[in-house]
């Protein structure tokens, strides 16, 4: 076979395994795990079972790894919109809304999903608790860059951490109803507390 023609059998390969995580995460957030079956995903991608098998030979590695690449856009978003932040505190108002958009989106209801499937499965908590803590200590560090802020300050990584808490939390509760106006109140009161906290640890 000719470089020629094996890169667009390659690229062929990568739009299908794509098309695999992408249909995942919609199914996840939409049905959940229990009918998130490698079948079903594969039905919604347009691709036959056997492709999806050969991508990802279990259930199990298929949603571990759309989990995974659902970490991945959720952390490249966070980090693109670090050039158009503003100064002072409208730059944490500005992260807090960025942080607000990550945890109540159709991507962060997928990783829930799968949370509480592996919190009765032995073999998903294995590989979900590893990549959970990755994608925290990767996210921690992101907000930390786009606030600014030097987190050997005291009081510094434990505010940030709080805000990641919070952020989950307000996700969490976004899940079973529509709490916007609520929530929306709780983050410019946290906005506030926060400015305070880490604007005089700057200063000082």
């Amino acid at each position: 076979m000719t470089e020629v023609s094996r890169e667009p059998q390659q690229d062929r390969s990568r739009a299908t395994r794509q098309r695999l995580l992408e249909a995942a995460i919609e199914c996840m957030a939409e049905r959940g795990w229990s009918a998130s079956t490698v079948a079903v995903v594969a039905e919604r991608a347009g691709v036959s079972r056997g492709a999806a098998q050969h991508h990802f030979p279990t259930r199990e590695d298929l949603i571990t790894s759309a989990v995974e690449y659902v970490s991945a856009q959720r952390l490249a978003y966070l980090r693109s919109q670090a050039v158009d932040l503003p100064p002072g505190p409208e730059r944490i108002r500005a992260v807090l809304a960025l942080v607000e958009r990550m945890y109540t989106s159709p991507l962060f209801r997928a990783a829930i999903n799968v949370w509480v499937a592996a919190s009765s499965d032995d073999r998903l908590r294995d590989r979900v608790v590893g990549l959970e803590a990755q994608v925290g200590r990767e996210s921690h560090q992101t907000v930390l860059e786009l606030l600014g802020v030097d987190e050997s300050v005291p009081g510094v990584r434990e505010a940030v951490q709080a805000t990641l808490d919070l952020g989950r939390g307000l996700g969490l509760a976004h899940l079973l109803t529509d709490d916007t106006r609520r929530r929306r109140r709780v983050l410019d009161q946290w906005a506030t507390m926060l400015a305070a906290t880490l604007l005089n640890r700057k200063e000082a």
